[in-house]
């Protein structure tokens, strides 16, 4: 089974968004993991309505309000998981039908598998959560008139173009593998203790566990063309923490023997 990890803060209107979008999709062998990071009252309320109504497993797994701790509650959401396998997306992300479909098809020993996103722009964004707009249910015809007229900022990540040799072409490389939508094999996210909650704030939590498997010999298998997701607009995170946070990165992608998390994921199991 799949464990797909989302992850929120105060946003019912786009996880309302996100969640229909996964239970719309073609495979449906999979569990769903809120991972909340301190969100108010209308967010549990959406969660309990969606358990009430949906036809898989929803978890919600929340921590209270203590600023920008992605790390921290995506560990205690995969401490929660049940399958073999983890994809990890945000909350204001909408997948497309196949999405679980085809990372299950690109799931592969020894890889971890980052996908793409197409970015909606601010008015559109606005306008699909007002309108409640099925956009996971649209044609690929629909959302090439959405990138005509400025709604979407690329349209060809949309494409699924089949082939496999071609994903192995940069097994080393974590730049832009990014947990909006990442797949890996939960016994290699263990085995580098998951995340480092050492990064707190906006800023490369994600690469740094990228980085960490990389050290630990888990390579790259490239998710473009297969399995994107559409991002929904935002005001930028609060970055006040990005330089610390990068120079705590640098100094992991020198260290090739520090793999596991120092504070990590075997807090919670």
């Amino acid at each position: 089974m799949i464990s797909i990890i989302v992850t929120t803060y105060n946003w019912p209107a786009a996880l309302d968004a996100c969640l229909n979008s996964l239970q719309a999709q073609t495979d449906r062998d999979f569990e769903i993991i809120v991972a909340d990071d301190g969100s108010t009252d209308d967010t549990r309320q959406l969660i309990a309505r969606l358990q009430q109504q949906a036809s898989m497993t929803i978890k919600h797994i929340h921590h209270d309000d203590q600023g920008f701790r992605a790390a921290t509650i995506r560990n205690k959401a995969v401490a929660a998981s049940q399958g073999d396998y983890l994809l990890f997306m945000d909350g204001d992300c909408i997948a497309l039908p196949h999405f679980v479909a085809r990372h299950r098809q690109l799931a592969q020993a020894g890889f971890f598998v980052p996908g793409n996103r197409c970015l909606l722009s601010r008015a559109y964004t606005q306008n699909l959560l007002k309108d409640r707009v099925a956009l996971h249910s649209k044609s690929l015809l629909f959302l090439l008139g959405l990138r005509c007229h400025g709604h979407i900022n690329r349209w060809l990540p949309l494409l699924h173009i089949p082939g496999q040799r071609w994903r192995y072409w940069q097994p080393e490389r974590w730049q832009n593998a990014m947990t909006c939508n990442l797949g890996v094999w939960k016994s290699d996210f263990t085995n580098v203790n998951g995340f480092d909650e050492h990064f707190e704030g906006w800023g490369y939590e994600d690469s740094d566990l990228v980085i960490r498997l990389i050290h630990n010999g888990i390579q790259r298998k490239e998710g473009r063309f297969a399995v994107p997701v559409l991002h929904l607009w935002h005001p930028q995170n609060d970055r006040s923490q990005h330089d610390d946070n990068y120079r705590r990165l640098m100094a992991r992608l020198e260290d090739r023997g520090f793999i596991r998390a120092e504070k990590g994921l075997d807090q919670y199991v």
